[in-house]
């Protein structure tokens, strides 16, 4: 019998459309003799609909219409088993729809990527795709990630974060703390965001008020680090788990502007339809030998102190003036799932979406040897007469 996988996509995020690109490029590519696909959409508003025409991408040109064909859905778990109900229920009707035995998101971003729809699905106790929930949510804070990895001795650049509450309160005194750590220019992103969103390059005080403004519009906390400016940015994914994860070949993206690759040269060309693959770049990265070495061995050294399981995409950056290499982000459902970069290595694209759910299928297997509940009589000795709040 076919597994079914509940494939997850769009979701409240910024990123919303490069999910919806990703997933139904993912859905072409899974084995149809092992698998049965149940395209999932989340709309903005992070309602579920399904039908027909949900893992169709031209349909995505008028979503309100394609809502209106399509069934909005809730997911139960009805006795380990998770099932898909039409929503709002009915009377005297059968709500029922379908089941899935395993989610696959493929999301990006905030409300979706960095933890929120993995607690989600953990509650209900779905097995999925992907990292756990704390993973999911410590790499896509950009800061408490370097954290980490500079605690496990892995090199990142120095980072400032300011609050929204402090800029908001003395916007002079954040432009001295940032000139008495850095000399210009300087990064400023917001501190959870992927695909480039919200990310500028400051030179003057001027310029660093209007990038710190649109950074707030994303986020409630923006991080600062120095720019470099003599850059390389190479890319390189991992597959696996804390017992075994393999680093693909490395990429290198072609920038088209001051050494920042945009949104809208990642997503709004005339190819973007591809997503991610249809990205401007050299596979291999054009680095030497011992460079890629490097690299390969500190994204798979990321890759497990950031506890991740499934495929994520490293984001490198060197310094090409003092030839440093710098970990920069962690992607843990990378824009078309980096499959260019595993084709690239010897492995298919069918191939790394049957790894990935055998993956979670070993996490799940291991999950259940795991003790979370013990029967206990502890209540036996408390009843509604104690209402003087103690124990």
């Amino acid at each position: 019998m076919k597994l079914k996988i509940g494939v997850i996509f769009g979701g409240k995020s910024v990123e919303h459309e490069v999910s919806i690109i990703s997933a139904i490029q993912a859905i072409n590519f899974f084995d149809q003799d092992k698998y049965d696909i149940v395209p999932i959409y989340l709309t903005k508003n992070n309602e579920m609909y399904v039908g027909e025409n949900i893992g169709s991408l031209s349909h995505y040109k008028n979503i309100k219409d394609l809502l209106n064909k399509s069934t909005r859905v809730i997911m139960i778990n009805n006795n380990e088993k998770i099932e898909l109900y039409s929503f709002p229920l009915k009377k005297l009707k059968t709500n029922y729809y379908d089941y899935i035995d395993l989610a696959f998101p493929i999301v990006h971003g905030t409300n979706v990527e960095d933890g929120n729809l993995q607690g989600y699905l953990k509650t209900l106790n779905i097995p999925f795709v992907g990292c756990s929930v704390l993973s999911s949510a410590i790499c896509m804070n950009k800061y408490a990630a370097k954290t980490m990895l500079k605690e496990a001795g892995l090199p990142v650049l120095e980072s400032l974060v300011i609050n929204n509450y402090d800029y908001i309160d003395d916007n002079k005194n954040i432009l001295k703390k940032i000139k008495d750590q850095y000399s210009y220019p300087v990064i400023i992103k917001p501190i959870d965001l992927g695909s480039s969103v919200g990310i500028n390059i400051a030179k003057t005080d001027e310029e660093a008020l209007d990038a710190l403004d649109l950074a707030f519009t994303f986020a409630k906390e923006v991080i600062i680090e120095r720019a470099i400016t003599n850059l390389k940015e190479v890319n390189c994914s991992v597959v696996g788990d804390l017992e075994e994860c393999e680093s693909s070949v490395c990429e290198e993206p072609l920038n088209t502007k001051e050494n920042i690759l945009s949104y809208e040269d990642k997503y709004l060309s005339k190819n973007s339809g591809k997503g991610m693959a249809s990205l401007g770049r050299k596979i291999p990265a054009d680095i030497s030998i011992e460079t890629e070495k490097n690299i390969r061995k500190y994204a798979e050294e990321t890759f497990k102190t950031l506890n991740c399981i499934s495929i994520v995409r490293i984001d490198f950056m060197i310094d090409l003036d003092a030839d440093n290499i710098y970990v920069n982000e962690v992607n843990t459902i990378p824009g078309s799932l980096s499959f260019y970069l595993w084709d690239a290595s010897g492995m298919s694209y069918k191939e790394l979406l049957t790894k990935l759910i055998n993956l979670a299928l070993k996490k799940e297997r291991e999950e259940k040897n795991i003790t979370y509940k013990f029967d206990t009589n502890i209540l036996k000795n408390f009843n509604d007469s104690n209402k003087n709040g103690k124990l």
